[in-house]
């Protein structure tokens, strides 16, 4: 594992970081440059080695809900290489996804959907959300329609004739 004073020199090595010190002696360092939203790549390099590094790039289950990765046992390789990536990451625009596309490709799936014993669900879109009600009452929430839809055929749910409420 390398030592807090290794991680530092390795991390000063980006000149496009600048550096912060916060509380109990951590460190963080920003991109100021950055065009996302996220501006700190290293966060609380803590002197006992500890510290996480911004990795938006990578899959959600290797990161913490923030979008960081721990990196207290990494190389000065894998140190090295990951802050690259957050930084190359950063600098890209975001995606942004045609709202309007992604309403006319999806709209078909709002309405009334009619279970095995004739219950009925209503799938809405809310604000970025996917809400199923019964009745008044909120079932799930959804962050996309494919997994609203997937639940809905699961529970053995199939749409209604009729379309929107």
């Amino acid at each position: 594992m390398l030592t807090f004073e290794e991680k530092l020199s390795i991390i000063e090595t980006f000149p496009e970081l600048q550096r912060k010190d916060v509380s109990l002696g951590r460190v963080n360092f920003h991109y100021l440059e950055s065009v996302q939203e996220k501006k700190i790549v290293v966060q609380h390099l803590h002197p006992n080695g500890n510290g996480f590094v911004y990795a938006g790039h990578m899959r959600k289950k290797e990161t913490d809900r923030k979008g960081f990765i721990n990196i207290r046992d990494y190389t000065e390789e894998e140190l090295k290489d990951l802050i690259q990536k957050s930084i190359a990451y950063l600098s890209e625009p975001p995606v942004e996804i045609e709202e309007e596309e992604e309403e006319n490709e999806f709209a078909r799936l709002e309405g009334t959907w009619i279970g095995l014993e004739k219950q009925e669900l209503s799938l809405v879109r809310e604000d970025q959300l996917w809400n199923v009600y019964s009745g008044s009452n909120l079932e799930e929430c959804f962050e996309s329609p494919i997994e609203a839809e997937r639940y809905l055929l699961d529970e053995g749910f199939r749409q209604s004739k009729k379309r929107k409420m």
